[in-house]
């Protein structure tokens, strides 16, 4: 097993865990983001690559050469990528790195402007800051207004109109309910709004049929950041921050101050088992959603019913979990999306090779194969594929609840920030994390975390 398939275990959840840089690497990329290094790649003059059509046909210009590709997840089974080698004349070197290691690297050589891989992982929350060090080259599609219509989640890694890096799979967050536990409490229709899912998790409670219901991964790391963001989006239809990076939390009327106060209130009412102080997302669904020890987690992650808690060798919960859409105030709610993305560093050196394989992985039959759609993947697979015309593939050949999730997908997923994430987000999200775990362990009040999290809210200085 590889470092990048243990950081993965085989599920969709642990390719979203944010594991942030050391201090220092965190320093250097901020120092470089605002000046203090080179980054805009050769003679220091922003870069894009023009990609043609995404739909059109692979061109064997860049016969003869190799790229090296780099992200965290494993290769594809060599037959897929020698079929792309066939249709190019490209070879692939792939390697697989866990996810710690692939961001420091990626920050490593793009602060030194040297080449480390001709594609590599743009990370959805890293898409500000690459937009802001232009560590990345603009992709420039000439179908692009069509492209978006396939691709609900370009807009995640698109700043300023531009392109960094194409989404190589889809990841939306998403409530799941044990529709077992809600029917046993006598609970017949499933909640359709945030009052009703509210009661219905008190129902399960007094009633005997969960102690503790409901689970949030209250352990500082990033999974308690997305559950924030979801929560502040979904169930209560607010925003984060402002299209100018402002705080739109502090007020205590506001969407994101009511979900950190019912994050912290159920911690301390017992609504959520007292271990989860210390437990992360990816426990949480695979120790507990899928062992029968909680009955919903409303951030859940797409494609974790086909993968974990439909799987009988992983899950007690067989058949038993359902998607749900969104409980919002008044109806169906957000869906925000953490997908993962591809894109071309401006040091590679083959840029016409790469922009080839990225229209070839993130091409409608490809994505569909890689998630499974004809039958099981042994290799390299995601759980969910980032295209439409793939999502209709995938959910009807393979997918448990895959009409809803589409619907989902298609129309309900937003970006957590619209126009792409502050270049300081790792900054942020350490302050959401760690400010929301101290406040459920009573360290602080939820007013104090609130603006503990709002002073890291700034523009960069460089």
């Amino acid at each position: 097993m590889s470092e990048a398939r243990e950081a993965h275990a085989g599920s969709p959840m642990n390719r979203r865990a944010f594991l942030k840089l050391g201090g220092a690497g965190l320093a250097g990329a901020i120092l470089t983001a605002c000046g203090g290094g080179s980054t805009t790649g050769q003679g220091g003059k922003e870069q894009s690559f023009a990609m043609g059509s995404a739909s059109q046909p692979l061109s064997k210009k860049y016969a003869g050469q190799t790229i090296a590709v780099a992200l965290g997840i494993d290769a594809p089974v060599k037959k897929l990528l020698d079929k792309f080698t066939s249709q190019t004349g490209v070879k692939v070197k792939w390697t697989a790195y866990g996810w710690d290691a692939l961001q420091n690297k990626i920050t490593a050589a793009a602060s030194a402007n040297t080449y480390f891989a001709d594609v590599t992982d743009v990370d959805w929350s890293r898409v500000g800051l690459y937009a802001h060090t232009k560590w990345f080259v603009t992709l420039k599609f000439s179908d692009l207004n069509s492209l978006k219509k396939d691709v609900p989640q370009l807009d995640v890694f698109t700043v300023n109109g531009q392109l960094i890096g194409m989404p190589n799979d889809a990841s939306v967050m998403v409530s799941t309910v044990n529709t077992k536990d809600f029917e046993q409490a006598g609970i017949k229709k499933m909640p359709a709004t945030f009052d009703e899912y509210e009661k219905g998790l008190k129902q399960i409670q007094k009633s005997g049929v969960n102690a503790h219901p409901l689970g949030i991964p209250f352990a500082a790391a990033e999974g308690l950041s997305t559950y924030w963001y979801q929560l502040t989006g979904g169930a209560f239809g607010g925003r984060i921050l402002s299209d100018k990076f402002e705080p739109l939390f502090t007020d205590k009327a506001s969407p994101g101050y009511k979900a950190m106060e019912w994050m912290v209130e159920q911690y301390k009412s017992g609504m959520v088992p007292k271990e989860n102080i210390d437990v992360t997302d990816s426990t949480e669904m695979q120790s507990q959603m899928a062992l029968h020890k909680i009955s919903s987690i409303f951030s859940d992650y797409s494609g974790n019913v086909s993968i974990l808690y439909n799987v009988p060798s992983q899950s007690k919960v067989v058949d038993q979990v359902k998607y749900i859409p969104t409980p919002g105030i008044e109806g169906t709610g957000a869906n925000l999306g953490n997908p993962d993305g591809v894109g071309i560093p401006v040091s590679a050196r083959h840029k016409g090779a790469a922009a080839e394989f990225i229209k070839w992985y993130t091409s409608t039959d490809i994505q569909a194969r890689l998630a499974g759609a004809y039958g099981p993947v042994a290799t390299g697979g995601i759980a969910f594929p980032m295209r439409l015309s793939s999502m209709e593939i995938f959910a009807k050949n393979t997918a448990a609840q895959g009409a809803e999730l589409l619907k989902l997908f298609r129309d309900h997923s937003r970006p957590v920030f619209p126009g792409g994430p502050p270049p300081w987000y790792p900054t942020f999200s350490d302050a959401v994390f760690t400010n929301i775990h101290s406040a459920a362990l009573g360290q602080k009040t939820v007013a104090q975390a609130i603006q503990e999290i709002a002073s890291t809210a700034h523009q960069p200085s460089g």
